[in-house]
């Protein structure tokens, strides 16, 4: 008897595997498999936008490179005009500058001054006419281009 119990078992289990298994064989179903591309390159859809993305970091790229090269090269001047001797010249120029605009005033204002001078200096001629209330300076480049400068007289108070 407790043989036939067992077979009894045995088989209402496996009913009950057949009954399950047909259960979930029913409800499962199946798709066409359908292969896609994900590379627009391949497939085409949104390849305009692929294309443009490459394009823009291609552009960019070569931009920064370009502005690496023009800092690299800004920087190199940079330094050449901050060298010891530079930095001479140009005090040593300013000093030239000063002492011949103390001499334009000088003979324009100063105890000696004269009614009319003129000066060139690389290729700039500066020239001025006194009046008895003015004083006309007139400052031509070497392009051709003027600039002329009234100065009152006697009106220098501080």
């Amino acid at each position: 008897m407790r043989l036939s119990m067992l077979k009894i078992a045995a088989i209402l289990a496996s009913i009950g595997l057949i009954f399950l298994a047909y259960v979930f064989i029913s409800i499962a179903y199946a798709g066409d498999l359908t292969h896609q591309w994900k590379s627009p390159a391949f497939s085409g859809t949104g390849y305009s936008a692929h294309a443009l993305t490459i394009e823009n970091q291609e552009f960019t790229r070569k931009a920064a490179l370009k502005d690496k090269k023009d800092a690299a090269e800004r920087q190199l001047i940079r330094d050449a005009a901050n060298t010891n001797l530079s930095k001479f010249m140009k005090n040593v120029e300013s000093r030239i500058y000063a002492q011949i605009s103390k001499q334009l005033v000088d003979s324009m204002f100063g105890e000696d001054a004269g009614t009319s001078g003129t000066v060139t200096f690389e290729g700039t001629t500066i020239s001025y006419v006194k009046s008895t209330d003015t004083v006309e300076l007139t400052i031509v480049s070497p392009d051709g281009s003027s600039t002329v400068i009234t100065v009152p007289i006697g009106d220098f108070t501080f």
